[in-house]
């Protein structure tokens, strides 16, 4: 017991402890004022200069001189620049980066360059976004459609795999999330078409699939009937309507017009057909 005691009063292991305390600290002071210093070129930066408006050669060579390297983001037409010519940059000018900073420059091309345009329906808004614009295209004007999953692309205005200039717009159609909630299914049975059409939308459905039924008693476009037959239904679901038509109309071939009989004005003799 004496001997431990003996080491915790010992001189020697106060001076030990001291040394290495001092050590540490003389550490810390090295890798903060000298070695992260210089690893880092602290205090050493470099004022990014303006390259837009300038042919590719001569932003190269400025760079060049500023001690900096460059890349090519992106090529892109553009009728106010010449060909290449710089449009963009990359950090901007008057930036204060590190030597051998790599600027990234986007250069103005003669001929439009293409892309194809990729399928981004029932991706999120976000990610759809991200997908468009690095494709070169362009989000352009955003509706909103009732759907149960929010923010998420119900349509898009330029269709999947088209081959397109770079800078194309495409519009889209996103879920406002609002199909989550229950809403009465108006009673649309004897409506015209065009009223029951304003009903079933203003009540936050929609119009799905329109059968025409033949009718002798009824005006046509009216609705005869609504599928499916509920009182409630989730916002954003479809209602298939049946419309009536003239009872006398008929199809002249399976791909042709229809015919409207009571349209002659002088019906065939149905003598003439029996001689």
């Amino acid at each position: 017991m004496k001997k431990v005691l003996s080491i915790f009063t010992s001189k020697a292991l106060y001076i030990t402890l001291g040394l290495l305390g001092f050590a540490g600290l003389l550490f810390l002071a090295l890798l903060e004022f000298v070695i992260m210093p210089n690893y880092t070129n602290y205090n050493e930066g470099i004022t990014v200069p303006d390259v837009t408006k300038i042919s590719l050669n001569e932003a190269e060579e400025l760079l060049h001189g500023y001690g900096l390297r460059y890349e090519i983001l992106d090529r892109r037409a553009h009728s106010a620049y010449p060909a290449d010519y710089i449009i963009d940059q990359s950090p901007s000018a008057r930036q204060l980066v590190k030597p051998n900073r790599k600027i990234y420059l986007t250069v103005n091309t003669a001929v439009t360059p293409q892309t194809v345009v990729p399928e981004v329906v029932n991706l999120s808004y976000r990610n759809a976004e991200i997908q468009l614009e690095n494709r070169g295209l362009t989000v352009g004007s955003i509706s909103y459609e009732s759907s149960r999953f929010r923010n998420t692309i119900m349509r898009q205005s330029v269709a999947p795999g088209d081959t397109v200039d770079r800078g194309t717009v495409v519009n889209l159609v996103v879920s406002d999330g609002l199909g989550t909630r229950t809403v009465q299914v108006p009673n649309v049975v004897g409506l015209s078409y065009s009223e029951a059409q304003q009903r079933i939308l203003s009540s936050g459905l929609r119009v799905g699939e329109v059968r025409f039924q033949p009718s002798r008693d009824v005006t046509p476009n009216t609705v005869l009937s609504v599928s499916p037959e509920a009182r409630e239904l989730t916002e954003g679901e479809t209602l298939q309507l049946v419309i009536s038509e003239r009872f006398d109309a008929r199809e002249e071939s399976e791909a042709g017009a229809i015919i409207d009989d009571t349209t002659s004005v002088n019906p065939p003799d149905l003598n003439d057909n029996q001689e």
